[in-house]
């Protein structure tokens, strides 16, 4: 489906680009690239290969330049950019608490305190995936992490195992929306927005959209009522908090540092990863092994990521060279429709790319044409940057191509079918895409609380 997609996207490239150039356009040429792509779609390709292929038979077909003069160039920008370090950093700093165990002792102390409400331990889904995001920065990573935390907890349990996967799922889907997402840095980086406005911007949307999924789970535990664990006494509870301490701190070390303007996202990365390592070693579990054991997990995602990285930056320099972003933002902006209807559009657009097409794959391949289009519109690029990371993040979850859900599933036991998670995980959708129209609704519940701290752009 994704070669389909790239398919058609440089049909549209070749026909916007030649109309605005004045060339004419080599028919034979798209229909050789045509048969490779279908090609491309029944091999199976890589993502990755996909993007950097279609650039350069892009480039050989519409650049005067030869590829191999501005390739080069190109790919050394996402590599020499100092604010990318964050991603491996953070996912650095994941990987250590997951081995440090503190992830465990993170879900044991919320469960103390949330079990007895309506719905039990699928309030400690969503609360310790809330939690854990604010330092791990990935979906993927805190739904891997908490999933094979919390799934132990249900077995033997009378609870809905749809809704158990469901609830993880959603929780895992807000690591990219809770600061300090991996999600926020590209697209800052890619569009030239501060990346600490985008943080503080996403504060108030990600405590809507955690309210809103403990809401459903409140519902369903009204709905179907369950024996409430005994109650435990209140100094059982306290104690419990102190299991809290070390990811409490981290937090504060890494987001205290970024909105106190002490240190950039990158720098904050690099000080959870320290912190990170100084529990670990609190906890008696730092030692060669385990590093090395991280920093292999970390250079495994991270080269996927580049990967991907690489050949999108490449497709998008020579997307922009054809003046495909131009003419698409000039065409759309002068379209007889209110702005908000043609952002709509927009977003129905991510929503309908979201069921087959990976969020990752997704932001750095149509930020670079949908960016002008909205700022052309009038929209503020921070609010459209919170707007661009919720939808991701519904990709991340929307059937049947959402990763955080395929992480899930291969961490059942029982390896119940992946319907089961597509079943449970529809509830948390619904009210994803309900926080997206209040966002439409009211902007301000992004953008506020970067005015009132007089975040720099």
């Amino acid at each position: 489906m994704i070669a389909i997609i790239f398919l058609l996207l440089l049909l549209v490239a070749s026909i916007i680009g030649a109309a605005a150039t004045g060339q004419a356009l080599p028919v034979a040429e798209i229909m050789m690239l045509v048969a490779v792509f279908l090609v491309f779609f029944g091999a199976g390709v890589y993502i990755a290969a996909v993007l950097g292929v279609l650039g350069v038979l892009i480039g050989l077909i519409f650049s005067d330049r030869p590829w191999w003069a501005f390739m080069g160039q190109t790919l050394w920008t996402p590599t020499s950019n100092y604010v990318l370090v964050a991603v491996p950093l953070f996912l650095l700093m994941g990987e250590i608490l997951l081995r440090a165990g503190l992830s465990e002792r993170l879900y044991r102390a919320l469960n103390v305190w949330l079990n007895r409400l309506p719905g039990g331990l699928l309030h400690t889904n969503i609360a310790s995936c809330a939690v854990f995001s604010a330092i791990s920065g990935s979906s993927v990573a805190t739904a891997a992490t908490m999933g094979s935390v919390a799934l132990p907890f249900f077995q033997g349990t009378a609870y809905n195992q749809r809704m158990v996967l469901g609830s993880l799922a959603a929780g895992g889907a807000l690591g990219n929306l809770i600061p300090p997402g991996i999600t926020f840095i590209l697209y800052g980086l890619m569009t030239e927005t501060s990346v600490g406005a985008l943080y503080i911007a996403a504060l108030l949307p990600a405590a809507l959209v955690t309210a809103l999924f403990l809401l459903v789970i409140f519902v369903h535990g009204l709905r179907h009522p369950m024996e409430k664990p005994p109650k435990l006494p209140l100094g059982v509870k306290i104690r419990a908090l102190s299991d809290l301490v070390p990811t409490a701190l981290l937090i504060l070390l890494v987001l205290g540092s970024i909105y106190g303007g002490f240190a950039t996202a990158t720098e904050a990365a690099a000080l959870g990863v320290v912190g990170a390592a100084f529990f670990a070693l609190l906890e008696g579990k730092l030692s060669f092994r385990m590093i090395n054991a991280s920093a292999e997990a970390t250079a495994r995602n991270t080269a996927l990521l580049g990967l991907i990285l690489f050949g999108a930056y490449l497709l998008n320099y020579l997307l922009t060279t054809i003046n495909v972003p131009q003419a698409l933002s000039a065409m759309i902006a002068g379209l007889p429709l209110p702005p908000w209807a043609i952002m709509l559009s927009i977003i129905g657009l991510y929503i309908a790319l979201g069921t087959f097409m990976e969020g990752f794959s997704m932001i750095i391949t149509t930020v670079p044409v949908v960016f002008p289009i909205v700022i052309a519109l009038g929209y503020d690029p921070i609010w459209f940057g919170v707007i661009v990371t919720m939808l991701v993040e519904i990709a991340q979850i929307s059937p049947p191509d959402g990763t955080v859900m395929y992480v899930l599933q291969g961490m059942r036991r029982d390896r119940g079918p992946i319907t089961d998670v597509f079943a449970g995980v529809m509830p948390f959708l619904a009210v994803y895409l309900l926080a997206v129209g209040l966002m439409m609704v009211w902007p301000g519940i992004a953008t506020w609380l970067p005015l009132v701290m007089g975040s720099v752009r």
